[in-house]
């Protein structure tokens, strides 16, 4: 027996692994990262530059550029994302109106700006130029009224070509007319962004967990540009989609919504010099008698946001078990030639869900023309004309108010169907419709009945003959808010977003009232918003840090192998050939396997992922001369000792993690699921006096967790 590291020549063979072969440290598709490892590899490249920086002027300069390469890959984020919200805002508008017309001067303006560059256009008539023309005109010389996003990976999601369908999509399908919006795609196109922008620094490039910092502030990003929101975007992505959100990871969020809502503010795609669509300027206080129904709004939306992720989730779950599924351009097709007829007839529907809303937040000003402000003026009233006092509805207002009942009840239908359809879809934007409409109904009946009845108690004290009360426009933002809330289950963000969006700061006390009232009632019915419903559908493994786990059982009545099942697949620290690990792989589909001293004494010393042994293998058979299915591997500094006509070992311990995370048989599944949240664990050993028993992964977390709330614990596919 001679020791092998003696042999001839084989040294510097065997030690190969010591210099970094490609794709090691990668995941395969559709399985979760290990954030523990990734930040362990991250700190260890980290040390590493640090080192090296004083050795040359050079090394220091590369540590510097390292060091700054998060704030450039910030403002290439921003400065991309910004500009693709302003081309997409652009363009939507002009595919909007040109399904009804065309600007003869220049086809390429919307009806607005092309109106409002005609030198024959008056104030009183700004929605009529002879430069715009309508199809019906131009074609047969006659009017008529004509008929929209926890370390998981998924390969492409966030690809380039991903980028460029869902930008030139996103036109289109928020320009057809759908019950949906950009907000949500606009979120994905940013984080498209970041990934991209990713993948040009190594820092990121190589690793997943340094990676999804840049998409968490991605995402902040392309909330900014979606809503002008800024401060809402950064909240937005610290309560509703970041699982890993360290301290610098919120002022990099900062510094891309900063750039990026600069970027949209300088291409000014609204043509009104601010970042967002629904500003609005109210000339009244809101008074404490409102609350009240400011929170019956707040039950609205609550009660909408069960109403629509309980059907939406019924109706995608039958899309994905029937043939419907299998015919997605069809369904798309139906669903657009169906909205379309039914929207066709109510101008309220028959309008882009934008300027719905944009309507609807409006205030009632003496220029303003819409059917919403069609009051019985008094013919002697000498007001100013931003105070104007409350006033009896005319016919205008009354049928305004049922043509919006019958939206409502089409918004709060087709969006049902269209949300989950296999195009790009954003909720925010219908929900706030739905939201929007009954806060409008609402306070005009308050605003009616103010009038009316002033002498009331609850009327007598703040609104007077004569006096400007209610501000209908008020309740309907109130009520987006409600509505939004109740189907995302957001609180501190949609506040946030919503005050920036509208410019409506003095008004925040409504909106939290709204925003919690509706949280506490959707909550009431089931805990998931409607992202987390979609998670669940689909399988995807997310651990909702939301979700409370008060079970009493232990580490030991989760983990791998459970009797009856067979043992625990392992490998030993040096008496595996290269055949037994390539068998042992191919037998089975796990993630890695621990490795032990021996079968017999089972004490653990490390764990190695399987898509590393297989590349450490395959580079091995092609570099290193000597290695044959009869090597012996082994994953100790020394080699074993073999004999002298035994090939070439192969050592791996470069591969194994010496310190993966363990518990011990008796530990509460409480503190078993904590620690999972907590340092985004892949997957967790089980021992009892330095001795393995078994395996918990998060899969198996998950899985458990359905298994105490009643749920079907199959549900969850992936690792």
């Amino acid at each position: 027996m001679v020791n092998a590291g003696a042999m001839s020549g084989s040294g510097n063979l065997m030690d190969f692994l010591d210099e970094p072969f490609p794709d090691v440290g990668t995941y395969e598709d559709f399985h979760t990262i290990d954030w523990l490892r990734e930040k362990s590899r991250d700190t260890d490249r980290h040390r590493k530059i640090t080192s090296k920086s004083k050795e040359s002027i050079w090394e220091f300069i590369k540590s510097l550029l390292d060091a700054w390469s998060g704030w450039v890959v910030m403002l290439l984020i921003g400065l991309l994302a910004g500009t693709l919200a302003g081309v997409i805002d652009l363009a939507v508008d002009w595919m909007t109106d040109l399904k009804e017309g065309v600007c003869l001067s220049a086809f390429w303006y919307s009806h607005e700006q092309c109106c409002w560059t005609s030198n024959e256009t008056t104030f009183e008539d700004r929605d009529k130029c002879p430069l715009w023309q309508k199809w019906s005109e131009l074609l047969v010389n006659q009017s008529e009224i004509k008929t929209i996003l926890s370390g998981f990976i998924i390969r492409g999601y966030l690809g380039k070509w991903t980028l460029l369908i869902k930008t030139v999509t996103l036109v289109l399908v928020v320009s057809s007319g759908l019950s949906l919006g950009k907000e949500g795609p606009l979120v994905h196109v940013a984080c498209c962004c970041g990934n991209f922008f990713s993948s040009l620094f190594s820092k990121y490039s190589k690793n997943e967990g340094k990676r999804r910092e840049v998409l968490s502030a991605a995402a902040a990003a392309g909330v900014s540009v979606a809503f002008g929101a800024p401060i809402g975007g950064v909240l937005f992505s610290l309560e509703e989609v970041s699982y890993y959100f360290p301290l610098k990871t919120l002022w990099r969020s900062f510094f891309a919504a900063l750039v990026a809502a600069f970027t949209l503010r300088s291409i000014n795609p609204f043509g009104n010099s601010r970042l967002v669509l629904f500003y609005v300027e109210y000339h009244t206080p809101w008074y404490m008698a409102e609350l009240f129904p400011f929170i019956l709004l707040g039950v609205f939306g609550g009660l909408w946001g069960t109403l629509f992720i309980r059907c939406n989730i019924a109706w995608c779950r039958r899309r994905k078990t029937t043939r419907l599924g299998k015919y997605p351009v069809l369904e798309v097709i139906v669903v657009t030639a169906i909205t379309a007829i039914i929207a066709y007839p109510n101008p309220y529907t028959r309008q882009s869900t934008s300027e719905l809303i944009s309507e609807l937040f409006n205030d009632c000003g003496a220029l303003e023309s819409s059917q919403l402000c069609d009051y019985i003026n008094d013919p002697n009233m000498t007001r100013p004309v931003d105070d104007i006092p409350d006033r009896p509805a005319g016919v205008g207002v009354y049928t305004a108010m049922w043509q919006l009942a019958l939206a409502l009840i089409f918004k709060i239908v087709v969006t049902i169907f269209t949300f989950g359809m296999k195009i790009p879809s954003g909720l925010f934007i219908p929900s706030m419709a739905v939201g929007a409409i009954a806060g409008r109904m609402v306070g005009i009946g308050v605003e009616q009945l103010a009038y009316h009845h002033h002498d009331w108690i609850i009327f007598r004290n703040w609104c007077r003959p004569g006096a400007d009360c209610v501000t209908p426009g008020l309740y309907a933002m109130v009520g987006a808010a409600a509505c939004l809330g109740g189907v995302t289950r957001m609180t501190v963000s949609l506040v946030v977003i919503m005050f920036e969006l509208t410019g409506g700061l003095e008004y925040i006390v409504p909106l939290m009232a709204a925003a919690v009232t509706s949280k506490w009632v959707a909550d009431a019915f089931g805990k998931e918003g409607i992202y987390e419903a979609h998670i669940h559908l689909n399988g995807y493994p997310f651990l909702d840090v939301k979700d409370e786990f008060t079970h009493r059982t232990l580490a030991t009545d989760v983990m791998r192998p459970r009797r009856g099942e067979p043992p625990l697949s392992v490998l030993t620290q040096d008496s595996m050939t290269v055949e037994d690990v390539e068998t042992l792989i191919k037998e089975t589909d796990y993630n890695g396997f621990p490795v032990v001293v021996s079968r017999d004494s089972e004490r653990l010393i490390g764990f190695a992922q399987r898509r590393e042994l297989i590349l450490a293998i395959k580079n091995a058979r092609q570099r290193q001369e000597g290695i044959v299915s009869n090597s012996i591997m082994y994953f100790t500094e020394e080699p074993p000792e073999l004999p002298a006509n035994s090939p070439h070992p192969l050592k791996l311990r470069r591969i194994l993690n010496l310190s993966p995370f363990t518990v011990t048989d008796h530990t509460p599944m409480e503190t078993v699921v904590d620690i999972f949240r907590k340092l985004g664990l892949r997957q967790c050993l089980v021992t009892r006096s330095g001795r393995l028993l078994g395996i918990i992964t998060k899969k198996d977390v998950l899985r458990h967790m359905a298994q105490m709330a009643n749920q079907d614990p199959e549900s969850i596919m992936f690792n």
